[in-house]
């Protein structure tokens, strides 16, 4: 950026701000910065990369490149020198899916929520909108620090249907609001792009309760149940995630018991438990397959919590280390759910070491660091599929299609539980590995791969996405990942905290 653009850039930004009725120390801490920062950037004197102007963006609500005129969808891509190790320290971050369940579960709370080193990501932000455009005061206190809450009455009839479309978390939101209206509207649930994915298992949870849902033209019409304090007892006939947090959220303001059977222990899962704790709801069986939830009708409590670390990204930053052939350790990985997966590349030849464990921010789960090292990889002994936990995660499979390509033989992948993922896999081709689609929910992989550099789109989900740009670090030559936006949902700032190790990825807009 020229000092020319820097200054012309820095009036935009303090026009913005003025435009808003903010002082630069707020804007400071929106953004996680200081107030004599913000000065440098409105005098020109700090050059803004890409990826400030974006944040900038989303927190001023439009683009500051455009302002007086008619505001562009920017799309924004990667492009990444790959072909050299990695080496350095890198921190996982906290669980998106936990900080998303968190949100909505502060609905139930009349006092102040604070989540604090919440994931800043699409999908929060989306959460977020949807929150603050039925009343819900949302304030970032720094760069991950989120203090919420909420008003006496939801202006439900307010809520940003296009944010809300944008993320399939939106559905989250039937527990939390179960009887906030006797009727109401929500719209449907978006996300990643991997099949049918019903919202059935959700309804036979929540009728349970008592709750009515019918399906019109691209919404959900509710009817709230009644009031009770009966105790209930029933079983989920999916181990979702998701479907086992709207369960627990729609349990703990409800008078009464309720035990949920075949519930799900996962991570995301524990954290909500362990958050509901925090207000006073008694929550049993954490970490089992039965939850028992007395619930509060009233709940008025000033909290602070701090949601765990991401096994997901966890897995995704292990995957730089070993498809590069690199020595990073990998700091705050929640190891408890992270066993199987770790067994299974030992199974490979992966090589590492681990540190002594400890606990995480939340006072409950317990973490590891992780040192990756250069190993001579060899084919799994058995096809590797998902299980829910405490099995291998569903979320953390398709980064061993990315594994599998650096290991001599062939790799059964079985992805049983998305219709489409195993087909976006085959992306991996166009970089040079050997993926085989053997039919909607299996590919076969064999290795090792001579990675090459190539321009790839990204598909239109998350895991998949992430893949192929962790392949493109092994990749000699420059690649370009187009159209990064399915990335940013699930995580925060991945390609700048990959470039702290020694990856060389820059962000581009055409």
């Amino acid at each position: 950026m020229t000092q020319e653009t820097a200054s012309s850039v820095g009036l935009l930004v303090r026009d913005a701000r003025s435009a808003k009725g903010w002082t630069q120390g707020r804007l400071a801490a929106e953004l996680g910065t200081s107030q004599s920062a913000v000065a440098r950037m409105e005098q020109g004197k700090q050059n803004l990369s890409l990826k400030m102007i974006q944040r900038m963006e989303t927190i001023f609500g439009h683009s500051i490149l455009n302002i007086g005129g008619a505001a562009q969808p920017k799309i924004t891509h990667l492009r990444v020198v790959g072909g050299h190790q990695l080496s350095g320290s890198v921190e996982v971050n906290s669980s998106k899916n936990a900080g998303v369940a968190l949100l909505c579960a502060s609905l139930i709370n009349r006092g102040t929520t604070t989540l604090r080193r919440l994931a800043r990501i699409e999908e929060v932000n989306r959460i977020v909108e949807v929150l603050t455009s039925i009343g819900v005061e949302c304030t970032w206190l720094n760069a991950n620090d989120l203090q919420v809450r909420r008003p006496v009455e939801l202006d439900l009839a307010s809520m940003d249907v296009v944010a809300a479309r944008r993320t399939r978390s939106v559905i989250m939101l039937l527990g939390p609001l179960l009887d906030e209206r006797s009727s109401y509207h929500l719209p449907y649930a978006g996300g990643c792009d991997l099949g049918t994915r019903t919202v059935e298992p959700h309804m036979q949870a929540l009728r349970e309760f008592g709750l009515s849902v019918q399906a019109h033209s691209g919404f959900y019409a509710i009817q709230a149940p009644e009031p009770d304090a009966q105790d209930r007892t029933f079983v989920l006939t999916e181990r979702g995630d998701t479907v086992t947090e709207n369960a627990i959220m729609a349990a703990a303001h409800r008078e009464g018991t309720t035990v949920i059977r075949n519930a799900s222990p996962n991570y995301m899962v524990q954290d909500l438990c362990f958050y509901l704790q925090g207000l006073g709801v008694r929550v049993e069986g954490i970490g089992s397959t039965t939850l028992t939830i007395t619930g509060r009708p009233r709940i008025d409590v000033d909290i602070e919590y701090s949601p765990s670390e991401d096994p997901i990204e966890a897995m995704s930053l292990i995957t730089a280390g070993i498809v590069t052939g690199s020595e990073v350790t990998i700091k705050r990985v929640p190891i408890e759910f992270m066993e199987i997966e770790l067994s299974v590349l030992e199974q490979m030849g992966f090589q590492y070491r681990k540190s002594a464990e400890y606990t995480a921010r939340n006072g409950h789960t317990r973490l590891v660091d992780i040192t990756t090292l250069p190993s001579v990889l060899k084919a799994a002994p058995d096809k590797i599929h998902p299980m829910p936990f405490p099995g291998l995660n569903i979320d953390n499979l398709p980064f061993f299609a990315v594994i599998a390509s650096c290991a001599m033989g062939s790799t059964l992948i079985h992805d049983w539980v998305y219709e489409n993922r195993a087909i976006y896999l085959t992306e991996l081709n166009r970089l040079g590995a050997g993926v085989r689609l053997l039919d909607p929910h299996r590919i076969d992989v064999t290795g090792p791969t001579r990675w090459r550099a190539a321009e790839i789109g990204c598909p239109p989900a998350l895991r998949p996405a992430a893949c192929i740009l962790l392949a493109m670090l092994a990749a000699r030559g420059t690649s370009e990942l187009r159209n990064i936006y399915v990335i940013e949902r699930g995580y925060e700032d991945l390609a700048e905290r990959l470039n702290t190790i020694g990856a060389e990825i820059e962000y581009f807009q055409d």
